[in-house]
């Protein structure tokens, strides 16, 4: 049996849903919804690679025997919260995940959570929490913090036993997987929608303004989940872009307009880390060169 068929079957034995990832990569082993021949599993409608992720040891052993491929943990459906914490590119001396969320810590006044820790193969770490019940968390990027993305509903992580360029995922320390502490849970949870007795924001949005918004982004998310190959990353980028100057109005939340394009950029085919930092890219150089609403 190999490496990655044990990890695989492993993962799968803590109840955690697994798909197949290209050999050496990052990028789910299964079509995107693009190119669906809407055969087989599909014949009813494309089956998304977070639907296919199964426990099934039979369904594993048989993927699993056909190649090398690494291994893709669904944390939606595995009721888990990853927090990913990131390396800076390039080597720059910037601090990296662990440092900003430590940071984080201290000035909340809570110790750094401790819980189940996979070394990545950037050096990065990844931190395992289980996800409150009741909770439909979705991914997030720089929520938190710089190079502090996590992964939840509509994600997936890299499961121990996969390798990047030679470099394999592994645990370390204690298995035991700890809740995702409260005052986290409250920094990443969506905002609830105001109902009628709820007061009126100070400043309120201009009418006009926020639905255009909402028709901005409903259009740009679909150009890049639609965007052709080979020309996905530049799509999302220029889409990205497109809504940019709401956000830096106050018009679009911010994490809202990321969670919807990681969404949009993964369903296209491209891969989680790269959908995230384009889209980061994109929003800082959107709020940082917005000119003012009534220059626009």
């Amino acid at each position: 049996m190999s490496a990655l068929l044990s990890a695989a079957l492993a993962a799968a034995e803590r109840g955690w849903p697994v798909f197949p990832l290209r050999p050496g990569g990052k990028r789910p082993a299964l079509h995107p919804e693009t190119r669906c021949p809407r055969t087989g599993a599909c014949a009813d409608g494309h089956v998304t690679w977070e639907r296919r992720a199964t426990t099934d040891p039979e369904r594993i052993r048989a993927a699993w025997t056909t190649g090398d491929w690494n291994i893709g943990l669904a944390t939606g459906p595995a009721r888990l919260v990853v927090i990913d914490l990131d390396k800076p590119k390039n080597g720059t001396d910037a601090p990296d995940g662990a440092a900003n969320l430590l940071a984080l810590c201290e000035r909340a006044g809570h110790p750094v959570p401790t819980t189940r820790t996979v070394r990545t193969a950037s050096g990065g770490a990844h931190l395992y929490f289980s996800a409150p019940d009741g909770s439909h968390l979705r991914n997030t990027a720089g929520t938190l913090g710089p190079l502090i993305d996590t992964r939840a509903h509509g994600g997936y992580v890299l499961a121990p036993g996969s390798v990047i360029n030679g470099r394999t995922y592994r645990a370390e320390g204690p298995a035991l997987i700890r809740p995702l502490p409260d005052w986290l849970l409250e920094r990443l949870a969506p905002p609830h929608p105001r109902s009628d007795t709820d007061p009126a924001p100070v400043v309120p949005l201009p009418r006009a303004r926020s639905r255009l918004a909402t028709v901005v982004l409903d259009r740009e998310t679909a150009k890049a989940r639609q965007a052709a190959e080979g020309a996905r990353n530049a799509t999302l980028l220029a889409s990205v872009r497109a809504v940019g100057r709401f956000v830096a109005w106050g018009d679009l939340d911010r994490t809202h307009v990321e969670t919807a394009f990681q969404g949009a950029g993964e369903a296209a085919g491209l891969p989680a880390a790269e959908v995230t930092a384009t889209i980061r890219s994109a929003l800082d150089w959107s709020i940082r060169t917005a000119r003012p609403r009534n220059a626009a």
